[in-house]
């Protein structure tokens, strides 16, 4: 099994910045494909960015192409959601997931879950 746990969020003002950590503890990081899925007030899970078990492949949601950016380091057992030009919608609890397949598309297949950190964006 593999424990996540995340870190990073809080309160900043529209078009600012954030950087979210996840570490791993537990079994291989890399064995993992990674994703980060949001959830905010009222609506569904989404999985706003997904990362293979290598890094060599990344995909992002609609909603958040060219502004945010996920990373993982294999090395240091970390995954990385680079967000840039924050908007009000991006207000949610962000989590960490893992999965031992090589991709998801739907948040809830993930196995694994950290407890989750706000991203509060105010306009």
């Amino acid at each position: 099994q593999v424990q996540l746990v995340e870190s990073g969020g809080g309160l900043v003002q529209a078009g600012g910045s954030l950087r979210l950590a996840c570490a791993a503890s537990g079994r291989t990081f890399s064995s993992y494909a990674m994703g980060w899925v949001r959830q905010a007030p009222g609506k569904e899970r989404e999985i706003v960015a997904a990362i293979t078990k290598s890094g060599g492949t990344t995909t992002y949601a609609d909603s958040v192409k060219g502004r945010f950016t996920i990373s993982r380091n294999n090395a240091k057992n970390t995954l990385y959601l680079q967000m840039n030009s924050l908007k009000p919608e991006d207000t949610a609890v962000y989590y960490c997931a893992a999965g031992l397949a090589r991709s998801y598309q739907i948040p809830n297949d993930y196995g694994y879950w950290g407890q989750g950190t706000q991203v509060t964006v105010s306009s």
